[in-house]
């Protein structure tokens, strides 16, 4: 009986350790438990369905839950990526991406090559279900079938991995995007092998920018190329979609737009969508909050002071920094916009050492920040950066930051017009 089999079938099907689930496998079998007994017991026990070997019954894609144990399901492929990780302490190739019927559509995860590619309809039997970011993924292991069906199954999803950069988000697998390197930089990281080589910055196409990583460091991606890139996945980095390059990514010359504009969109739109690398919003600023002004920062991270003392370094001789923290508002929602000391300075009208003595002349590093404060709280302004959410809220890193112009009480005038007030 070749434990290891078992063990590696129930761990793929149910997202687990595979040393546990031996171990329990083992802890089973030494009581003289009947190998598909243990193996129910062991389903059972991590959340998964009884049932043994038994082929579950067919299920539509929008029933499949993270607690549906196996399930088997005829759905469409629309992409198929492939992936080294390292699982178990092995390096092991998987192919993922997403499945589609007219339901609805999930992520897979296929731990062998079933040999299906985008546009094939499949009928995938005995497939794990697992959580992966709050929803259900299809895990295709050992113990799955995968059979190609003759009838193409219609679905309103679109079939393929070719997106904008403005469509992507993080978890997509399988994608292909066109796109320039507009940065570029080449570091050296402790990866799972030891030292290596990587290419990271920034690539844009008529629609957005965004960073992304080439962990092979390809000769061919240089600052200013355009090129064509083929099964790239896609990961939250500082809470903004980033797109990766993998020793199975394809990369050819393309021809590729890139606009010199960031896509304007309301400030609802912009925090509903968990991240936006560079985007611009328009809005009033309510409240210039605290730790506005003169701050200062830690010489060896950069993180805030207080008190002489750093989070990270303890007592440190703080270095002296101008910023800016404004809540903006549009109507729809709200956003913190963060100003660097650039930025700051100009907002200000001065520079950190014109700041450092008007706190010295008021006695009051305060006097930096309600300058400020009077500068901003109640005009429109038009805000360009990064922005990111997360369980503090919306941050927006500012990389343009300029006054729109309008008269403040002419647009008060026009807004109660506007409600026949």
């Amino acid at each position: 009986m070749d434990i290891d089999a078992h063990a590696e079938e129930l761990a793929s099907a149910l997202g687990e350790d595979k040393a546990e689930v031996k171990r329990d496998l083992e802890n089973l079998l030494e009581y003289s438990v009947p190998i598909d007994e243990a193996k129910q017991s062991v389903r059972r026990k991590y959340g998964g369905a009884g049932g043994g070997d038994a082929s579950p019954s067919a299920v539509d894609v929008a029933d499949v839950t993270p607690e549906s144990g196996n399930v088997t399901v005829t759905a469409r492929v629309l992409t198929v990526g492939k992936r080294s990780i390292r699982y178990q302490g092995d390096d092991t190739v998987i192919r993922e991406g997403e499945l589609a019927d007219g339901t609805g559509r999930i992520s897979y995860t296929a731990w062998q090559d079933f040999g299906f590619e985008p546009g094939d309809t499949v009928t995938v039997g005995n497939a794990g279900v697992r959580e992966w970011d709050g929803e259900p993924e299809l895990n295709i292991g050992e113990s799955s079938s995968v059979a190609m069906e003759e009838e193409p199954l219609e679905v309103p999803y679109e079939v393929g991995g070719e997106r904008d950069l403005v469509d992507l988000s993080a978890g997509d697998r399988g994608r292909t995007v066109e796109a320039k390197v507009l940065e570029l930089e080449q570091r050296t990281i402790d990866g799972r092998d030891g030292e290596t080589t990587i290419h990271s910055g920034v690539i844009g196409d008529e629609t957005a920018r965004l960073p992304f990583t080439d962990w092979q460091a390809r000769e061919e991606v240089v600052e200013g190329a355009e090129l064509r890139m083929e099964d790239v996945y896609v990961r939250e980095f500082r809470g903004v979609p980033s797109v990766n390059l993998t020793e199975f990514t394809e990369v050819s010359p393309a021809s590729v737009e890139v606009s010199d504009e960031a896509p304007r969109v309301s400030i609802d739109e912009a925090v509903s969508s968990g991240g936006m690398y560079d985007v611009e919003v328009l809005g009033n600023v309510l409240e210039v909050r605290d730790g506005s002004g003169l701050i200062e920062r830690c010489p060896e991270c950069g993180r805030l002071v207080q008190n002489g003392q750093c989070r990270s370094h303890g007592q440190v001789v703080p270095e002296d920094d101008l910023r800016v923290k404004a809540i903006l508002d549009d109507g729809t929602a709200t956003v913190t916009a963060i100003l660097d000391r650039d930025l700051t300075e100009e907002v200000y009208g001065g520079t950190l050492q014109d700041a450092l003595e008007a706190a010295r002349d008021a006695m009051s590093r305060e006097v930096v920040s309600d300058d400020i404060a009077e500068t901003l709280v109640g005009r429109e302004y038009r805000v360009r950066g990064h922005l990111s959410v997360d369980e503090y809220g919306a941050n927006l890193d500012a990389t343009e930051f300029e006054a729109t112009g309008d008269d403040p009480a002419e647009r008060a005038r026009d807004l109660l017009a506007e409600v026949g007030a």
